[in-house]
């Protein structure tokens, strides 16, 4: 029976150490399998990437620096001018992982790895708060939807009165003679009058036709002029209290944005045909819309957050998110860092580390 039970016990043992070992070596032996010195790939822009006093900093910089000292891991930075060049590095073989606004695309999994999310990125819109200059308020009034209104508005007028005309002209050729321009301008005055409520008494049909289409023109003219002089009533007073300030994408339609050359926003823009300058910095972007050479910048929000709150510009940032993102860390397909690198994302995540580095760059109170 002693025999028995010693037997139980050290199955149970070697139980344990089976399942609870196993998984710690075979970690220890991917571990083992990494380079002594990491070779790190590093692109993109501020807030995420820059130099700054001889130093790389940003916050995809801290985060990584963070989680290789967690690891012990030592590794010797290499940059690159854009993402794409970094990424074609570690394609090739040349680089062990790539640090930066990294965006995490389907297209990029056939061919890399990534770290989940250290930061859910989206693309956001930069405008001035400016009034609106005389000409910019009045320019709705010379718009081409508004003058085919009026055209449209004297058509109709214009066939009232050759109505009122045919049916008074023989009755009453004092008020509407018998020449065609001179009795269609005296009807479509009589309709002016009319529709106004005016009442000067000068014209007045006397014919039953003729008041058939007058009493016709009074019912319909009240609900066109109440119409008319609520939609110009509405556009003088948008016009007042509008300034040049974007709120949502759909104001660009008619507009001319900027944005950073072959990124995700110029496709963005592209794709909902929106007028679009692409330049090669933000810098110049801001300069363009402070210029007034565009009404907007659009560009990925923290990149834009930060850029205000370093130069203190005075523009409006939009609330409306678009394209959203997450920006993670790029291995090859055959790496054995994500999972290390997963693992202590989650730990800098859970004590609230990622978020501090977070808000020191773009917290404005910062």
């Amino acid at each position: 029976m002693h025999q028995k039970s010693l037997l139980c016990f050290f199955i149970c043992v070697n139980f344990f150490l089976f399942f609870f070992t196993v998984p710690l070596h075979a970690q220890n032996a991917i571990t083992s399998n990494l380079p002594d010195t990491l070779k790190v790939g590093i692109a993109g822009s501020e807030p995420f990437v820059f130099v700054h006093n001889a130093r790389v900093k940003g916050i995809a910089i801290e985060i990584w620096e963070d989680i290789a000292n967690k690891k012990s891991w030592n590794y010797h930075y290499s940059s690159f001018v854009t993402v794409d060049s970094a990424l074609n590095a570690l394609a090739k073989g040349k680089l062990d992982v790539v640090v930066g606004p990294i965006s995490i695309t389907s297209q990029r999994l056939e061919f890399m790895r990534f770290s989940q999310p250290f930061y859910n990125s989206s693309l956001a819109i930069v405008s001035r708060a400016d009034k609106l200059s005389l000409w910019e308020k009045i320019k709705p009034f010379f718009s081409i939807k508004l003058l085919m209104a009026v055209a449209l508005f004297l058509f109709i007028l214009a066939v009232v009165g050759t109505f009122i005309w045919l049916a008074e002209h023989k009755q009453s050729p004092e008020q509407f003679p018998n020449d065609p321009v001179n009795g269609i301008a005296n009807g479509m005055w009589l309709a002016i009058v009319t529709m106004s409520t005016t009442g000067y008494g000068d014209k007045a049909p006397i014919t039953l036709w003729g008041r058939i289409i007058a009493g016709s023109w009074m019912v319909i003219s009240i609900i066109f002029a109440t119409s008319m002089v609520a939609g110009i009533a509405c556009t003088l007073t948008l016009s007042s209290l509008s300034t040049s300030t974007i709120t949502n994408i759909e104001q660009l339609s008619d507009r001319k944005a900027a944005t950073i050359e072959a990124s995700p926003s110029e496709e963005f823009l592209r794709e909902l045909n929106i007028k679009t300058m692409a330049v090669t910095t933000l810098n110049e972007a801001i300069s363009l819309l402070k210029d007034k050479k565009v009404d907007a910048v659009v560009y990925d929000r923290p990149q834009l957050m930060y850029f205000l709150k370093k130069h203190h510009v005075n523009l409006h940032v939009t609330q409306a998110e678009y394209y959203k993102q997450g920006y993670g860390f790029a291995c090859p397909l055959n790496s054995a860092l994500v999972y290390d690198i997963n693992w202590a994302l989650l730990e800098l995540a859970e004590d609230q580390e990622t978020q501090r580095i977070i808000d020191y760059y773009l917290n404005k109170d910062k």
